[in-house]
Formats: C-alpha cells, structure tokens, sequence
C-alpha cells in the first residue's frame, strides 16, 4: 500500500509541477504580447508631456485631441472609407459565398482559391499592384482609390467569414419552409437572411477593423488630402511619441477591439436556438 501511495504521489507531484508550468508559460506568453499595449494606455494617462516618468493621472491629452484639426480630418476621411469599403464589400463578399455554397461550375475550386489570395498576399505588394493598376488607367489617388483598396482586400474577408456560416447552415430548414407554402423569396428573407445574418455582420464588422487600421494599403494609394486616421499617427511618430499619439493610439485601440469581440460572438452564434 505504501508502494502505491508513493507512485501516486509522484504522479500527484508531475501533475501540480506541470500545471504551474503551464501558467507560468501563458502568464509570459501574455505578457510577451500585450505589455507594451498595456504601456501605451498606462502612459496615454500619464501627466508627464515627456512620457519617460509617470507623474500623475490626467485626461488633458484626449481633450487636446478633440481640438487637432489634422486629427479630427483623418479621422473623418478614415471613417468615409470604412464605411463606403464595408458596405462595398460586405454586399460583393456576400453574394460570392452564397454564389460559392450554392452553386457547382467548372473551375470552382481554382475562382475559390483566388479570392483567398488577397488574404495571404503581403500587403505591399498589393498596394504596389494597385498604385501601378491605378496610374495605368489615370486615376487621380484620393479618397476613392483607397476605398477601392480597401475593397479589394476586405472582400475576402467577409466571404471567408460568410461562407463559414453558410457550411453550418441547415437547408431542410429552407426546405420545410417551402412545404409550409412559401415561395423562394420569401422564404430567403423569413428563414435564410436572419439565420446567416450574424455571419455577414461579423464579416462587416471585420471588414470595417481592417479599414480603419490598414496602413501599408492605403500608404500607396491615398493623394493629397486623403490622409487617413492610422497615416496622420505614422506622420506624427516620426517626430516622436507625444501623450496625444498615446491617447489616439488608445482610442483606436478601444474601437477596434470592441468590434473584434462583436463579431467573433457573432461568428460563434449556433443557428439553431442562438438567434
């Protein structure tokens, strides 16, 4: 008995060493990537106009940001393009994934695997493409090519986001609405919308975060006059971190993980009894 004891006591002993070992390793992995977010907060706050020390609590710096002109005119531009680049692509990479789901045609697989491409490719090379796409046909950079950008690169995206939703999605349910008498139409906007629907939400929400955060794009892409939020903070850092880059910093930073939690809880929203 004594024998047993002590065998279970090792394994008792591995177990505990091994489970402390598994907190200490995400507890750093943790640590590793989200110290220096937290810094910036902490610092967004801090009194101190040099940033080195901390010297006490204040929210001048958000309300200095409040009356930057510079600032408040990116943002603006920045929210134009998101909101024209989400609708844009929310309603191309929808009608794709529904087009992909629903349909068999020759080269499926190949179309398939090219709207993926802009998801791997790196982000340089496709805003050089588009900048050369762009002087090739005369088109003057603003606004316009950076919201063309941003569609192009947002669409797959969303389709990736709503064609996840449409393998889980259960066609008896159109099936058993159409016995009960309902023609196609109506059977899309009662049954199949509003089951699908967190799924295309999820996919604009994220296609709005990847507007509103892209740089490298819009870097080559944008004109005179159209520089957004995230190249108005790439500009003022190259003359150093000032409380007011911390606190804009932070603001985005509040913005785009809202939305990153909105639409992850809608992704993983069952269709069955979660609607």
């Amino acid at each position: 008995m004594s024998a047993v004891r002590a065998v279970r006591r090792r394994r008792w002993g591995h177990g505990r060493s091994g489970e402390w070992l598994l907190r200490v390793h995400a507890g750093l992995v943790y640590l590793f990537l989200y110290a220096p977010i937290a810094v910036l907060v902490v610092f967004s706050f801090n009194r101190s106009r040099l940033g080195v020390n901390l010297t006490g609590f204040t929210l001048q710096w958000y309300a200095a940001l409040a009356k930057n002109d510079r600032i408040l005119e990116a943002a603006w531009n920045s929210l134009v393009v998101a909101v024209v680049a989400t609708l844009a692509s929310t309603a191309l990479g929808t009608l794709t994934a529904f087009a992909f789901a629903r349909h068999r045609f020759a080269g499926k697989t190949f179309l398939e695997g090219l709207i993926y491409v802009p998801i791997i490719l790196p982000e340089i090379i496709m805003g050089i493409s588009l900048l050369v796409l762009f002087s090739s046909i005369g088109l003057r950079l603003g606004l316009l090519t950076v919201a063309i950008a941003h569609i192009t690169f947002s669409m797959s995206f969303v389709f990736v986001v709503v064609q996840a939703r449409l393998h889980d999605f259960d066609r008896n349910l159109e099936r058993a609405a159409m016995d009960l008498g309902a023609d196609e139409w109506q059977t899309f906007w009662k049954v199949t919308f509003p089951l699908v629907f967190p799924g295309i939400l999820a996919g604009a929400l994220l296609a709005f975060t990847l507007s509103v955060d892209d740089v490298i794009v819009t870097f080559f892409t944008t004109g005179p006059g159209a520089t957004t939020l995230p190249l108005q903070v790439y500009s003022m850092v190259k003359f150093g971190v000032s409380p007011e880059i911390n606190a804009l910093s932070t603001v985005m930073l509040a913005v785009t993980m809202s939305l990153i939690v909105l639409a992850e809880r809608l992704q993983r929203r069952k269709i069955s009894g979660g609607l």
